[in-house]
């Protein structure tokens, strides 16, 4: 009787160790996937500030390569100045001191010789045409004043490097003059070109003697020139973003 109790005991007490034992694994087990769980939501978490994060670089570039390939500023304080007032439409003259250009949604290689010779009485404000960009404004001195003004193409951004083949073409009042990026290996001119000003400017360029009254016509057009030696396969996809500053004095002259 005694050893049945004894037995008995032993086996109560084997099921409660095993019983304790289970519970144990039981809230192990639970632990682990708590701490499973805990790690998946902060990878979720990581991976939705990441991609918000690329949201808004997206956006943030589209709005900026949408926003206009071409703006033109004029100087407010030298505007109050000197009189000077620049605008799209000859007939209508509504004064802007910035002028928005509409981009050239795809470019594809040209030559210079496909442009039409006219080009610069082909429109006012925007015209593009097949494969390259124009764009025509005046600016006109409404004071009392002779003037002397700066104008310069500044290069805010490049992608895939075709900057090594754009072609930059300013009309002022009929005068034409192409610029372009040096050549890589000689580092001269490209042929029938004149080189950027810098490796972020395209041209600085100043005009002197402007009389009231006067007005100045200018048309930009870009393009890529198909007969560039540097005009390959690799510039595919690419992109460049430019815009012009009308200022009074240009500080590197004045250096």
């Amino acid at each position: 009787m005694v050893k049945e109790k004894e037995d008995s005991k032993e086996k109560f007490e084997k099921r409660r160790e095993d019983i304790l034992k289970q519970e144990k694994k039981m809230r192990l087990s639970s632990q682990k996937v708590k701490l499973r769980e805990q790690k998946i939501r902060y990878v979720k978490a990581g991976l939705l500030i990441i991609l918000l994060f690329l949201i808004i670089i997206y956006f943030l570039l589209r709005i900026a390569y949408e926003s206009g390939d071409f703006t033109i500023s004029l100087d407010e304080n030298f505007s109050l100045k000197s009189g000077l007032v620049m605008y799209e439409k000859l007939e209508e003259k509504d004064d802007k001191r910035m002028l928005r250009a509409t981009r050239a949604d795809f470019i594809d290689n040209i030559s210079v010789n496909w442009l039409p010779k006219d080009i610069d009485n082909q429109g006012e404000g925007s015209h593009n045409g097949d494969n390259y960009f124009a764009y025509t404004f005046y600016i006109e001195n409404k004071g009392s004043d002779v003037v002397n003004y700066w104008y310069e193409i500044k290069i805010n951004d490049v992608i895939k490097n075709v900057d090594k083949a754009v072609r930059v073409m300013v009309i002022r009042n009929g005068e034409r003059t192409i610029y372009a990026k040096p050549n890589e290996t000689t580092n001269e001119p490209e042929e029938g070109t004149t080189a950027f000003y810098s490796a972020t400017e395209v041209l600085v360029e100043g005009r002197k003697d402007f009389k009231p009254g006067d007005i100045d016509k200018f048309t930009i057009v870009i393009f890529i020139e198909g007969d560039d030696s540097d005009c390959i396969d690799a510039l595919i996809g690419g992109e460049i973003k430019m815009h012009m500053d009308i200022t009074e004095e240009h500080i590197a002259q004045q250096q």
